[in-house]
């Protein structure tokens, strides 16, 4: 007889009912080892092996050649819900093609970051899409839509959005702390993850490394508090890569790995990337805490039953009903066109002042140091296909009309002995692009060794020296192989181009002596000239001293082609793996040095140049004596054909910037300062005037708004507009849509983005615009209460081409709760909803939930809560506080309380004890608080 159908193998039976009987037949420990991210076979089930985890930011990457797309900034630049549907679809497409032939090829995708472009030195600000948390969602909600796909029941591939919570630092990423106010909380940080929750095409989320008011995100109470209420379906939570082991061994918030694994197990997270391959160090904790009574079997149910909805959503049950399971779009003339779309699409014009498009026949100069560079960055597929700057101009003008310059330096090392560095031929050996094999960890991706380390010679090799800023540079071969260093010490010209978790193709020149140490900053260590060729010395004492002889300095090169052309288009920008990428953070908005000066030697010498800005990030650049100025995203494979498509005129950009431009790095917050409305950080609260503002793009044609209409529904705001080309070109235009609350009680956004529409208009053609604004997008959050408000008053809608360039407006009159007095009487202050700060930050209350206020180290903290009603009086005050320091309170202006303290410094931050001590109050008053010492403020009350 034939065995019955197990009834998670029923693919008539609702996915919850068929994870209940799956979970019924697996036993504790087979439960346990699907904690790791490489969760093994059950064979006896017929269970596949799982791994949970598969990087597809902008294409499908570290598994080798697949489609590469724009960087995120980039899509999210161009302001297209529907282009980036697109894209997310065949991002899923290739991934179920890849699978289909190489099944380390994993379907749990971790993209896309919705983590908020707050600051623009964060290093990763390439992975994200706006500063803005509505256009954020509205992009991330595009792209996971693509990536799940239509089908109602089976998921093409399972997107994860990281990284959960307020992380935009890699200075200290795994030991800093995000201090961050409820209403940051809740009007910035948590809702572009919630709006994309909600929209239904999200499986997971990823938390981040940092902490979060003094709470590693990996044991974050938001994960349950607030994330899993956003939506029905089960969330899988995937730790990032190793930091479970990091709650003990950086961050020492537990003793323990047993305590820190079954700490952030029970917080929500439950798929634990650690270790690599090697399941075996997680499962033995998971068993520790089992053992030690701090996990029950019902936590680790919890867990495992989130990871397999997921594998049911995906169809691994069901081969044969999985819509997805043929899946063989790879690398398809669509998605070619694609990614040239989407690189179009993604060119920002920020200045124009008639120079471009650029005429027919136009001699064309391009010079710079990313003229004739694809740059892929961490995240990056393998490039089927190729376009740079260079060949995308020669394709469009002609190559004799375009003339180019890369503007490097080019120089000799010269030894103490009198001879030159110089580099072997290497004919013989087969070119390999770095990761075209694929590797589930790119990280240990090997230097190659079988290319002859360099030697010295009587006349030496030229090489081409690239400084990319803080004095780390580049040297470059004439046969195109970056010199770098491998893991047995040697200096070869061996890489196709910078990279790896561990770039080893930069150095840096130190002033040393008569010359200098050409020091190796993978190792930290200088290079040798040794008997068997030249390599990285054990010490400083064994290093070579090198003189720098200069054949030609780049500005010379960039002269002569830019005094010969009738444009210069000077191409400047970034290398993704350097000087600002995961792990390292930037330290100024200034383009590097040698490209400056590039930037100079060809305006000087042509005044119609141009700068085409490729990065990954903002540039603090002085526009002012430029005709024109462009900027893109790192573009994908169709990068330098898309650029030159929209200098010729092909293409009309409309690329819209998705975060502020500001002038100068005077102008940037701390970058720990997560506080956006203390601080005045991102367009809705900077007061200054940035270089180009959120929103900003210009077109080839120009475009009117005219009548504007507003009405108030009962739950929603109707806006209209029509929209006109009155230009001579066919092109699209961005129209945004903000509001500005007029008369609030607290701080509000001097603009928000509401909603924003791409259109595509003909000469002198126009559409009308319509917009329905749900008016709880208008209400903040009420630290008084504790909730979210729609306050009564007037508020100004602004449409127009920018957060800046408003071409229509209006006012409503809302109704709404009126403000309330907090209720300070009857339930007392939590500490960390307060209206103002300084000098503070937000610390851990416990380890598992709350906040208190602690000073910042060597300051006196002040708080303000505002409208604090004590009713009809209170005579005493209950403080609960950690730690030693002393308490101060006052109403209104007036004079401070005598200060409170404990008897004795508490046995830990949290060992809580009641302060006591009269206060007297009635009615309402405002209430300042200061701080001092190294106390902890989690609440106070009051009575009497």
């Amino acid at each position: 007889m034939t065995a019955p159908t197990p009834p998670f193998r029923d693919p008539r039976l609702p996915f919850a009912k068929r994870v209940d009987d799956l979970m019924s037949r697996l036993t504790l420990d087979e439960k346990t080892a699907f904690l790791h991210q490489f969760a093994p076979a059950v064979e006896r089930l017929g269970i596949a092996a799982f791994r949970t985890g598969q990087e597809a930011l902008h294409g499908v990457a570290w598994m080798g050649p697949a489609t590469v797309f724009p960087q995120a900034v980039g899509l999210g630049a161009t302001w297209n819900e529907d282009l980036v549907r697109r894209v997310g679809e065949a991002v899923s497409r290739e991934a179920r093609a890849m699978r289909a032939r190489d099944e380390r090829v994993g379907l749990n995708v971790w993209s896309p970051t919705v983590n908020l472009l707050r600051h623009p030195l964060w290093g990763r600000n390439e992975e994200g899409y706006s500063e803005d948390p509505k256009l954020t969602s509205a992009i991330a909600t595009a792209y996971t839509r693509g990536l799940r796909g239509d089908d109602p029941a089976y998921w093409r591939t399972a997107p994860v959005l990281k990284h959960w919570l307020a992380h935009n630092n890699e200075t200290a990423r795994d030991t800093s702390s995000s201090s961050v106010r409820p209403r940051v909380l809740h009007e910035y940080d948590l809702r572009a993850f919630r709006e994309t929750v909600e929209a239904g095409a999200v499986a997971g989320v990823m938390p981040a490394y940092n902490l979060v008011n003094g709470r590693p995100n990996h044991l974050s109470p938001h994960l349950g508090r607030h994330l899993r209420t956003w939506t029905e379906e089960d969330l899988l939570v995937c730790s990032d890569a190793g930091a479970p082991s990091n709650l003990v061994d950086s961050e020492h918030y537990f003793d323990t790995h047993e305590e820190a694994t079954a700490a952030a197990l029970r917080a929500g997270v439950d798929s634990f990337t650690d270790h690599g391959t090697d399941s075996s160090k997680i499962v033995a904790r998971v068993r520790g805490a089992l053992a030690q009574g701090l996990l029950t079997e019902a936590d680790v149910d919890a867990a495992v039953r989130r990871q397999l909805s997921v594998r049911f959503r995906l169809g691994e049950f069901d081969p044969e009903h999985d819509p997805y399971a043929k899946e063989s779009h790879f690398d398809t003339p669509e998605h070619r066109a694609l990614a040239r779309e989407a690189a179009e699409q993604a060119v920002v014009l920020l200045k124009n002042d008639g120079v471009l498009p650029l005429a027919p026949g136009t001699r064309v100069a391009v010079v710079g140091l990313l003229a004739d560079e694809c740059k892929l960055d961490w995240y990056s597929g393998t490039l089927l296909h190729r376009s740079t700057p260079l060949e995308g101009l020669y394709e469009r003008f002609g190559a004799d009309r375009v003339s180019f310059a890369e503007g490097v330096d080019r120089v000799r090392l010269r030894t103490a002995d009198g001879t030159f560095l110089h580099v072997l031929p290497s004919d013989d050996v087969p070119d390999g692009a770095r990761g075209a094999e694929g590797a589930l960890d790119p990280a240990l991706l090997a230097g190659r060794t079988d290319l002859p380390p360099l030697t010295t010679d009587a006349t030496g090799t030229e090489l081409a020296l690239i400084d990319w800023g803080e004095g780390v540079l580049t040297l470059r071969a004439p046969d195109g192989r970056y010199l770098s260093v491998a893991e047995d010490g040697y200096v070869r010209a061996s890489a196709d181009q910078p990279g790896g978790w561990v770039v080893q193709e930069t150095f840096r020149l130190e002033p040393h002596e008569n010359g200098h140490l050409l020091r190796h900053t993978g190792t930290g260590r200088p290079v040798q000239v040794a008997a068997d060729g030249v390599k990285v010395a054990a010490d400083d004492a064994d290093a070579e001293v090198f003189g720098l002889t200069v054949a030609e300095r780049g500005e010379d090169a960039v002269r002569r082609v830019a005094s010969a052309a009738d444009v210069v288009v000077v191409i400047a920008g970034n290398d993704p793996h350097i000087n600002g990428r995961e792990t390292e953070d930037r330290t100024t908005l200034r383009l590097p040095g040698q490209q400056e000066r590039l930037l100079r030697a060809a305006r000087a010498a042509n005044p119609a140049t141009v700068l085409a800005l490729a990065s990954a990030y903002p540039y603090a650049v002085d526009a002012g004596t430029l005709p024109a100025v462009l900027w893109t995203a790192h573009g994908g494979q169709a990068a330098g054909t898309a650029l030159a498509r929209v200098l010729a005129g092909d293409v009309s950009p409309a690329g819209r910037l998705p975060q502020t431009w500001y002038a100068d790095d005077a102008d940037l917050p701390d970058l720990l300062d997560y506080d956006v409305i203390g601080g005045r950080q991102t367009y809705l609260y900077f007061e200054g005037t940035p270089l180009f503002p959120f929103g900003h793009g210009l077109s080839y044609a120009s475009f009117g708004y005219a009548d504007l209409a507003a009405e108030v529904g009962d739950q929603t705001v109707s806006v209209s507009f029509t929209v006109t080309n009155t230009g001579e070109v066919a092109a699209d235009e961005v129209a945004q849509l903000y509001v500005r609350a007029e008369a609030p009680s607290v701080p509000r956004p001097r603009r928000e983005l509401l909603a924003h529409r791409r259109l595509t208009l003909a000469p002198g053609a126009s559409t009308r615009v319509a917009f329905e604004v749900p008016l709880s997008a208008l209400a903040f959050w009420d630290v008084a209460h504790g909730r979210w408000r729609l306050e009564p008053g007037p508020y100004a809608l602004l449409v127009g081409a920018s957060s800046e360039d408003v071409r229509l407006s209006t006012t409503l009159t809302l109704d709404g709760e009126p403000a309330a007095p907090r209720p300070v009487g009857e339930r007392g202050l939590e500490a960390a909803d307060f209206d103002e700060q300084s000098g503070t930050q937000i610390v851990d209350r416990t380890k598992t939930a709350g906040d208190a206020v602690t000073p910042a180290a060597g300051a006196t903290g002040q708080l303000l809560y505002r409208s604090c009603d004590f009713g009809t009086g209170v005579t005493r005050t209950t403080l609960s506080v950690a730690g030693t320091g002393t308490v101060e309170m006052a109403l209104d202006g007036g004079a401070w309380t005598p200060a409170l303290s404990p008897s004795a410094p508490s046995a830990g931050p949290y060992d809580y004890t009641e302060l006591d001590g009269a206060f007297t109050a009635g009615g309402v008053h405002d209430l300042r608080i200061r701080l001092r010492g190294s106390l902890r403020l989690a609440h106070v009350g009051f009575s009497g």
